[in-house]
């Protein structure tokens, strides 16, 4: 209990606080936001005067959560975050009363930053171990590891990836506890919404992009995506299934001036579940038109718009084994974000409909998905965030009988504190909603309450000075 009044009287102090950073309206150019070449440094960006910016329709990038105050390049930082949270509905009994239950988390931490005049390249790594009080089966080591670079072939040239792996026993364990909150502004998302709180799962995302500026106002690229999502044991996950996607896209961007941005991208999606009766494969063709205004520095809106063509063949049902016709469909796509990176705030925001993997359920699925993320520095070493999201997830033609469409409404909200200079606490509380009400495993736990503490050290050191 001391620890609920401590993380509510928390909450109430980040609603209380006002916003304090204002908008940097110098110059406008194209936010930092937009694409990997913003992680170059001054000195190369200032090499040539001309050099565009992939918008973030096509970039395959997430706007960034981090204060413009707070960036740090050319670092390597270590440490370790020790977590306690109290879940009330970790699992279900044997009568359908959720268990509540209380975790432990340890967790070692390692980055790498390095910045040069024509790469940019952030690793981190994080395994750590997770102990139940109660439910001592879902004990388990957990892996977190990301990579995300970009390298500058040529001047008018640059090439970027971004890989993302997680190995767990549940979603909420990750080294950043609200990094569920990253927002993207592109049409080829992976999908991880459907959420079994308490699960062994694997999954794992990633992009690689290419972009050439062949003119001064034209440019072209052409990117892959993938996602997988892996239940190791299917036994704790009753409804849901194993899924993956590959796509690529191509695309070409005109800048109209130095504020507005204009192309058009096609883009290719195959989307797979593996059900107990065979695959159900989902591919799809979209022809989009987009649109990005910088209207200040740092700040970002863009549009996108167009046709989506989706082709899907299901497995045969189960008793009849009769296979059942292949469905064919045209259906609008669109989508909208915004993204303000300040001195000492961060807001992004977005919404798309689209076709997309169906993450864990029978097969692809018609998303809508609004998500949002703020980010506030009210002092220099106190901050706090807010994300949240909620989509809706309708499966394209299932031929099971029971609907198993539905939504997924999640949000969390947390304080950090610093202390001295390398010591942070961070507590916070996240609530998620989930409505599918023939997916056993999320109809035993429709509402998952969880309220936690997080208290880590990390150092640093500069590379490369």
């Amino acid at each position: 209990m001391k620890i609920r009044n401590t993380i509510l009287t928390g909450l109430a102090l980040l609603i209380a606080l006002p916003l304090c950073s204002q908008v940097d309206n110098s110059a406008a150019q194209p936010a930092s936001t937009a694409t990997a070449q913003d992680n170059l440094p001054d000195a190369a960006s200032k090499e040539s005067s001309d050099l565009m910016f992939t918008p973030p329709v096509v970039s395959g990038q997430t706007y960034p959560t981090t204060p413009t105050s707070e960036e740090r390049t050319n670092y390597l930082r270590a440490g370790m975050s020790f977590t306690s949270a109290y879940g009330n509905n970790a699992m279900a009994t044997t009568n359908g009363q959720p268990i509540s239950e209380m975790s432990y988390s340890v967790a070692p931490t390692v980055a790498l930053d390095e910045t040069t005049s024509r790469l940019h390249s952030v690793l981190s790594y994080s395994p750590g171990f997770t102990f139940y009080q109660q439910t001592s089966d879902l004990n388990a080591a957990n892996q977190n590891a990301s990579v995300d670079f970009s390298y500058r072939l040529s001047p008018h040239v640059t090439l970027s990836a971004r890989d993302g792996f997680q190995k767990t026993s549940s979603v909420f364990n990750q080294p950043d506890l609200t990094s569920a909150g990253e927002v993207s502004a592109g049409a080829q998302e992976a999908n991880f919404s459907v959420i079994a709180p308490v699960a062994e799962l694997l999954r794992n995302s990633g992009n690689v992009g290419l972009t050439y500026q062949f003119a001064r106002n034209e440019m072209m690229g052409a990117s892959g995506t993938f996602s997988n999502l892996y239940y190791p044991d299917q036994t704790q996950v009753s409804g849901l299934y194993d899924s993956s996607s590959q796509g690529g896209s191509a695309f070409y961007s005109y800048r109209i001036s130095k504020m507005h941005y204009l192309g058009a991208t096609y883009e290719y999606q195959r989307l797979v579940s593996s059900l107990t009766t065979g695959l159900n494969e989902t591919q799809t063709h979209a022809v989009l038109l987009f649109y990005t205004f910088y209207p200040a520095s740092r700040l970002s809106i863009s549009l996108f718009g167009g046709p989506q063509y989706s082709d899907t063949v299901q497995p045969p049902l189960a008793l009849q084994q009769v296979q059942p016709p292949a469905i064919s469909a045209w259906t609008p796509a669109a989508g909208g974000s915004l993204s303000w990176q300040g001195r000492l705030s961060t807001l992004a925001m977005s919404y798309s409909h689209v076709i997309s993997g169906g993450s864990g359920l029978l097969g692809a699925v018609h998303m809508d998905n609004a998500s949002m993320s703020l980010r506030q520095m009210f002092t220099r070493t106190l901050g706090g965030a807010v994300t949240g999201s909620y989509v809706q997830n309708d499966v394209i033609g299932s031929s099971l009988p029971g609907s198993y469409n539905g939504h997924t409404v999640s949000g969390t909200v947390s304080l950090q504190q610093q202390f001295h200079q390398n010591v942070n606490l961070q507590l916070g509380y996240t609530r998620l909603h989930q409505d599918y009400s023939d997916v056993a495993v999320l109809s035993e736990i429709p509402n998952t309450n969880r309220e936690f503490i997080s208290l880590s050290y990390q150092f640093s050191r500069p590379v490369g000075r």
